[in-house]
């Protein structure tokens, strides 16, 4: 007799029934199993593309934004450190950010530091690094829910977008809480389309308390859906105790002890931007165009067809018969619009404040354009597949919307990251004894005025011994202090902070405390900002590095890069590191 038990255990796995419409199935984090001409890449191969790619803007993307510097970045340094600078929102007296926040990032090199000290711009890109793999993980598994809950050509098209887009690339390894709730809004979602719903709701509840409180906006619709439509309140409020549990009560412990009293950080946040009288436009305030226009420099074609997502859908559902199983599109969708309807009509508009639904635009962008086929093939009564029809237009739109966001980060890269060359030069220096003369043991100051804001940290000094000045510039706000030393610095109220932006003159020094000084030549000069490239004999450049010039330069070729056009219409300024010369003691006259 046959063996029928060896083949039973060699035979092909069985695999679950299609749902009506869908064109794909797929096998536990196996990826999709291809049907007719649908394909879409494994679970696997979509990891190991998603990481290339977020490890590349881990290495070569710029710190866009001084925010993530000084309240996060030089907190993580002074955690590491025991130096750093610290803002008005880490003073006790506001306590409106989160120390574990700072210290998801910190533990790790901590536990690293145990067996090897790594030099601190290592430790930067490392950081960054661990970022990326993190942004790549939960993207992939994001990945996954889109095709359990829509089909195989909705999610090749959402990867495409996401692994080729500006706006992935910036936000993916950067140290901000909007891309930690970006990260959670990845796995939210991904929880949320393939079923997991307590994993939707703690990575919900992480999102909120450990990164960004506004990101609870986003758990809204997740929660409708699981009281009013699946009829499951005792399972919302079960897991919403379990994620209080797990996440808010270590986090206001950990704060609380590193504040030293009761700290709600995240309450402290939604307290100062709601209640005070000022809230957060004290500046980056913005028209309503801004988030139009910067939508489309980080998404371009992709964030114009993300917005009549919902439209689209139901349109391709009335003419074609088209029904996705699961959960209704007005609530899929929605945590897309309702953050668009918030944040669009706020005053203070930043970048960053887009980040968390970064994945959503991709998805909603995927699914107008698969619409579109579905209708357009259904109108015309195309006997195969729909994705056959006019095939060439979405490989076509994926194809230039991802040279027109290389060509986008070339230009964030060409133009900008001057400023990261020269710390990672400054770096090296103390090394180059033909250029930095100084005792092995002596403090070395480095100055900088009207470029405060583009510092990139304390990561790129060579040592403790190495320290940022503030010089004088036309900024009139506040510039960070620096850290009490001690064990209970982060406990002391600091002097001369206040949550006004008003200036504070205690953070200049005089230039004759410079050892090196770093400036962009922008040709223009005021007492404030004087151009040190006319004074050659006390300010001698080391190393100048060219830096876009955005008055002088072409709207179209400075936003995109184009080889051998952009730069003959774009103008470039020096970004230059000076090296002061003091002027020589003068002994007095023997008597």
């Amino acid at each position: 007799m046959p063996d029928t038990r060896r083949r039973s255990r060699t035979a092909e796995p069985r695999i679950r029934e299609i749902p009506i419409n869908s064109s794909v199935s797929t096998v536990p984090w196996q990826g999709p199993i291809c049907r007719g001409s649908v394909w879409t890449p494994k679970v696997d191969t979509a990891f190991k593309l998603l990481l290339s790619f977020r490890l590349v803007s881990a290495i070569w993307s710029n710190i866009s934004d001084c925010d993530e510097t000084y309240n996060y970045w030089e907190p993580a340094h002074f955690m590491l450190y025991g130096n750093g600078f610290q803002t008005w929102e880490y003073s006790p007296q506001y306590a409106i950010r989160s120390y574990a926040y700072i210290a998801l990032h910190v533990i790790p090199i901590k536990v690293i530091r145990l067996f090897t000290a790594p030099e601190r711009i290592l430790t930067f890109y490392f950081i960054r690094c661990v970022l990326a793999m993190v942004c790549a993980s939960c993207e992939t598994y994001f990945y996954r829910g889109v095709i359990k809950h829509y089909d195989a050509s909705v999610a090749r098209l959402t990867l495409s977008f996401m692994l080729l887009s500006t706006g992935m690339y910036i936000s993916a390894a950067a140290f901000l809480p909007s891309s930690f709730s970006m990260y959670m809004t990845l796995l939210s979602m991904g929880a949320w389309y393939s079923g997991h719903l307590p994993v939707a709701i703690i990575s919900t509840a992480i999102s909120a308390i450990i990164g960004w409180p506004f990101a609870a906006v986003l758990g809204a619709p997740l929660a409708i859906d699981i009281v009013y439509r699946k009829k499951k309140p005792q399972l919302f409020v079960v897991w919403v105790i379990i994620s209080l549990c797990l996440v808010l009560a270590p986090t206001v412990y950990y704060d609380s002890l590193m504040y030293g009293k009761r700290v709600i950080a995240s309450l402290n946040i939604i307290m100062y931007n709601v209640m005070t009288s000022h809230g957060p436009d004290l500046y980056g305030t913005e028209p309503w165009t801004f988030y139009f226009i910067n939508g489309f420099l980080n998404f371009n074609f992709v964030f114009l067809l993300a917005l009549p997502a919902i439209v689209l859908l139901y349109a391709t559902q009335k003419y074609t018969g088209l029904k996705f199983p699961g959960i209704p599109h007005y609530i899929a969708l929605a945590p897309m619009y309702l953050w668009i309807v918030i944040f669009f009509s706020q005053a203070h508009k930043e970048e960053r404040f887009l980040f968390p639904i970064y994945p959503l635009i991709c998805l909603s962008a995927a699914l107008s354009l698969d619409s579109l086929q579905r209708l357009f093939s259904s109108l015309v009564g195309y006997a195969k597949h729909y994705t056959d029809f006019l095939w060439y237009i979405p490989v076509g739109i994926v194809c230039v919307s991802g040279l027109l966001s290389i060509s986008r980060n070339l230009a964030l890269y060409h133009g900008y990251h001057a400023p990261i060359d020269i710390y990672t030069a400054l770096n090296n220096i103390s090394s180059y004894r033909s250029i930095h003369r100084l005792r092995s043991d002596a403090s070395v100051s480095v100055c900088m005025g009207k470029e405060w804001y583009r510092y990139p940290s304390s990561f790129f000094l060579a040592s403790e011994r190495w320290k940022l000045l503030f010089l004088k510039s036309e900024f009139r706000g506040q510039l960070p202090g620096r850290y009490e030393k001690g064990e209970d610095a982060m406990r002391v109220i600091p002097r001369n902070m206040n949550d006004m932006n008003k200036e504070e003159p205690s953070r200049y020094m005089d230039d004759i405390h410079c050892h090196y000084l770093i400036d962009l030549d922008t040709g223009k000069s005021t007492e404030r900002e004087p151009d040190y490239s006319k004074n050659p004999d006390k300010y001698q450049p080391i190393l100048s590095l060219p830096f876009l010039d955005n008055e002088r330069s072409h709207k179209l070729f400075r936003a995109f890069y184009v080889p051998f056009l952009s730069d003959g219409r774009c103008t470039y300024r020096n970004y230059t590191l000076y090296q002061v010369r003091r002027p020589p003691k003068v002994k007095p006259d023997k008597v």
